[in-house]
């Protein structure tokens, strides 16, 4: 399925420049211990902004819940409509959700509780963007 290419900004570069090095980081605030993601401008528990760094995680997850899109308003999605939309919980932290289409997953079969481990797709050269896969 072919992925849109991410366009980072000032905040968000830290997190594509690790995804183009095989590594997922979150934000991490120093003061209150405190991972987040999306990257935010300050921590969103404790407000305070020159705290922030990156933390990279171990990369798996658990699916807690998926939808299945019928009908995208993405071109580029069109033909490979019905596709998954899973709900990953990071496994350090169940607050952090990332997305999947869970490649090699049939459409309305995703394994709600199943473990998985990211794995990084490039989608322009250059430039890596996360995907994630089921895992035993």
């Amino acid at each position: 399925m072919p992925r849109p290419i991410p366009g980072p900004d000032a905040q968000s570069k830290p997190f594509w420049d690790a995804c183009n090095e095989r590594k997922l980081k979150v934000q991490y605030c120093t003061y209150c211990n405190r991972r987040q993601f999306p990257p935010e401008q300050a921590c969103g528990e404790c407000g305070w902004d020159f705290h922030l760094s990156w933390l990279e995680t171990s990369g798996r997850g658990k699916i807690i819940g998926y939808s299945v899109t019928h009908d995208t308003r993405i071109r580029a999605w069109a033909p490979e409509q019905p596709f998954n939309n899973a709900v990953i919980a990071l496994e350090e932290d169940p607050a952090i959700k990332f997305f999947s289409n869970l490649p090699g997953v049939p459409v309305d079969q995703v394994p709600v509780g199943a473990k998985v481990q990211v794995e990084f797709l490039e989608v322009a050269p250059n430039q890596l963007i996360p995907e994630w896969r089921i895992v035993p």
